[in-house]
């Protein structure tokens, strides 16, 4: 990673005189890409690591021709020769997501979703006009091949891995109809392919849109559709109507006619299906497979998102054999099987957690089971060793930025959350009333800390659990440099 940030330092060198102050990794999300944030002076701006040059390539041609169309995109600043790293505006740091989690679905965050769907109409119908559409990622246009690969994606990585009995012939016939049904559409224009709130920026009030490298020509429906049934943003019936109408109104008026809303609606009940098949088979993928928190945690919320579309939505044909695998698919049972256990106020169980050092010693557990967990974070890289880091912590967040950008800290806690949720949903449903988790390093300062800390947070977020979170080591922490250690003037 460290050359990976000396590149994209040599390329801000080419917009700016000035070397940038600091550049921050952001957190990992679903992709495969790497984001950075710089910071020079009062300005910032994002940095984009990508080993899929293709990938790059799309991205940057669709931003380009969208800032031409006067869209709201951020504008490319600067691209490297291998078409790895490429920069960009930085947008701000909040998302559609965040704002509907700060003000709650009130008249505030409505009037943010209407802003966004009518730049998305603008950006579906103007954004088309003289698009070429031979950048695109995969295919062309999300025609039947594409809807066939969506639901054969939630086949594979989410209903196969449930291992429930089903006529497999039934199904892909099913799949054949439903994908031929939905490519019949008279509306198709630049599709985004994962609008959703995560991927809409607010600034000002104002919204701009990223993340949209994976469009493609397709139904106006479907990007509607995955912003308004996105399980996380948990719309009421009422918001998702209401907006739909807002929406098919801005399109209106961008055509210059009135669109067939009967038949709209019906392919767009069918695009929200295929929409939620798509992302089901991103949870099983990237939960049930990769094992990543985010992904599992989610799962539940995109269940009982499916089980209410099933009960109250029709899509215009009949499909049997998936209506019926999709029932059994959202049975409260199979919603259960996925939602970790939740303490509560009478739940005895405590989980204490230390950092220490091995030169002092493994912390002694003083509850009658003895025991618990002890983790070597030793074959972690350890930031004590450099001279900027030795007097932080763990709990300080450059430290906590070496940690994740430049070792495999993130792995390894995952690896370590795999093992200790197995025996805490399991102290959980006996009623025990005790856990004890060690994380060790050499000085108990930096990597154990860190540790402990994540660890804390993880069992919190996702159990609501009593935690009791102790630093064994800190009277020994390196609080100063000594003299001969300390930079010369």
């Amino acid at each position: 990673m460290e050359s990976v940030i000396e590149a994209i330092s040599a390329l801000f060198a080419r917009i700016s005189p000035i070397k940038p102050d600091r550049i921050e990794k952001l957190p990992q999300s679903g992709s495969d890409r790497t984001y950075f944030r710089l910071y020079s002076g009062e300005n910032t701006f994002i940095a984009t690591y990508n080993l899929n040059r293709k990938e790059t390539q799309t991205f940057v041609y669709f931003s380009r021709h969208f800032e031409k169309a006067g869209l709201p995109v951020p504008q490319i600043l600067a691209v490297n020769e291998e078409d790895t790293i490429y920069l960009q505006q930085d947008l701000g740091t909040d998302s559609l997501l965040n704002k509907l989690e700060q003000h709650g679905h009130q008249a505030y965050a409505y009037g943010l979703f209407q802003k966004s769907l009518a730049a998305l109409a603008r950006l579906q119908v103007l954004g088309d006009s003289g698009l070429d559409y031979s950048w695109c990622l995969t295919a062309r246009e999300f025609g039947k091949q594409a809807i066939l690969s969506d639901l054969l994606y939630f086949k594979y990585y989410f209903l196969d891995t449930l291992q429930l009995p089903y006529d497999k012939q039934a199904m892909l016939d099913d799949f054949d109809a439903l994908s031929t049904y939905l490519t019949r559409t008279e509306y198709k224009y630049f599709m985004m392919r994962d609008f959703q709130s995560r991927n809409i920026i607010v600034k000002d009030d104002e919204v701009s849109f990223i993340d949209y490298q994976g469009g493609m020509k397709g139904a106006l429906q479907y990007d509607v559709a995955s912003m308004l049934w996105q399980a996380k943003a948990e719309l009421s019936e009422e918001w998702k109507d209401s907006l739909l109408e807002y929406y098919m109104d801005r399109v209106d008026e961008l055509l210059g006619r009135e669109i067939d809303r009967v038949t709209f609606v019906s392919q767009y009940n069918g695009y929200v299906l295929i929409r939620l098949m798509q992302v089901m088979g991103a949870y099983g993928f990237r939960g049930l497979f990769e094992r990543k928190a985010h992904f599992l945690a989610s799962i539940p919320l995109a269940l009982r998102n499916l089980k209410f579309f099933i009960e109250h939505k029709r899509i215009g044909i009949v499909t049997p054999e998936f209506d019926r695998v999709l029932k059994l698919v959202v049975t409260d049972d199979m919603i259960r099987r996925f939602e970790p256990p939740q303490a509560n106020e009478a739940t005895p169980l405590m989980i204490e957690i230390n950092s220490f050092s091995y030169k002092k010693g493994i912390p002694k557990d003083g509850s009658e089971n003895g025991g618990g967990f002890v983790f070597d974070m030793r074959g972690i890289l350890n930031p004590g060793r450099f001279d900027e880091y030795k007097t932080l912590s763990g709990k300080d967040k450059p430290v906590q930025d070496f940690l994740e950008q430049r070792t495999k800290m993130n792995e390894f806690l995952n690896s370590v959350w795999d093992l200790v949720d197995i025996t805490v949903e399991e102290y959980l449903r006996r009623g025990f009333d005790h856990l004890m988790i060690n994380f060790g390093c050499t000085g108990g300062q930096h990597r154990s800390v860190y540790a402990a800390e994540q660890t804390a947070r993880h069992l919190r977020n996702k159990y609501k659990l009593k935690i009791k979170l102790d630093h064994t080591n800190t009277d020994n922490w390196v609080r100063t440099l000594p003299a001969n250690d300390k930079p010369s003037a």
